[in-house]
């Protein structure tokens, strides 16, 4: 199967700069520079063989050959459903249910989203492994972002570093707001006693969360969520920490009403393609069983 790779044909503006100088630019890392001298990758100038030291001229093709990807042997391929919101030769854009892992767990190691995915580029001729670059906890649905190669992961774990990655959420939650919009600012960790479950505590991770309210429901608040840091169950704990969680999340204090999960679900997800540099956004409608909860709370 063909290795990823990527080619530039050099213009005036980089003439006289070494390869490394240049592949630095680009944002290809000491690791996987290393990696591509010693794990079957390769640096051409006009298809011939050269080193980072070589000195690059106007009108040449410069290509680098990554290595090849190879899956982890513990995940397994599984002929899932897929719902592929986008796709390129990069990235892909998915629409995960609701009661699915993004990865295998002990409890769950073949149906998760990336047994779905491998399963997908065995039976598309794809050679790589699962780049999830953000992940949803089983019972939050929606948009999910997967780099096709290792190099692409990296750009974009960079740009979600730098907050040009976003994601906004809408949720169904008890209780009523006293503003339309804000801010929770509170830092989160690991509650002592349990390995699953977070809370706000002073010595956590800073996490901050932007709310504002779509639509008052009764006893239940139809919220939008937009996450400036990815803390592990961020959304779920913020809103439990302020008396508002989410319907259904019984684990932050919520009430299983009339619906089997924690009403979350990622909404839009917008970032900078990697390549050609240009913004990309997405939208997904809320699922059924959401949808069900907000019908009722109208009637």
């Amino acid at each position: 199967m063909a290795q990823f790779t990527l080619e530039w044909k050099i213009s005036s503006r980089d003439t006289g700069k070494l390869i490394r100088e240049f592949l630095k630019e680009q944002q290809i890392s000491k690791t996987a520079l290393t990696d591509i001298k010693f794990a079957g990758g390769g640096i051409f100038i006009n298809d011939a063989s050269v080193t980072v030291r070589h000195l690059l001229m106007e009108g040449e093709v410069l290509k680098v050959v990554f290595p090849p990807e190879e899956p982890s042997m513990e995940l397994l391929p599984k002929n899932l459903p897929l719902q592929i919101v986008y796709e390129d030769p990069y990235v892909m854009v998915v629409n995960k249910p609701p009661h699915q892992q993004s990865i295998p767990s002990r409890e769950s190691r073949a149906d998760s989203l990336a047994n779905a995915l491998l399963f997908y580029y065995h039976s598309t001729g794809l050679n790589a492994t699962v780049h999830l670059v953000n992940r949803l906890d089983r019972d939050t649905s929606g948009l999910l972002l997967v780099a096709k190669h290792r190099h692409i992961h990296h750009l974009l774990s960079e740009q979600q570093k730098a907050g040009r990655l976003k994601r906004a959420y809408e949720a169904i939650v008890h209780g009523k707001f006293d503003v339309d919009s804000g801010t929770i600012d509170a830092p989160i960790g690991r509650k002592d006693d349990s390995i699953i479950e977070r809370q706000v505590r002073q010595d956590g991770q800073r996490a901050v969360t932007h709310f504002r309210v779509i639509q008052e429901l009764g006893e239940w608040t139809h919220v939008r969520l937009q996450l400036e840091t990815g803390r592990t169950h961020q959304i779920r704990v913020h809103l439990s920490h302020i008396g508002q969680p989410i319907v259904g999340d019984d684990l932050y204090g919520g009430e299983k009403v009339d619906i089997s999960r924690q009403a979350l679900h990622c909404r839009e997800l917008s970032f900078w393609h990697p390549m050609d540099k240009t913004e990309l956004v997405f939208r997904a409608e809320l699922p059924e069983d959401m949808k069900k909860l907000l019908e009722k709370a109208t009637l």
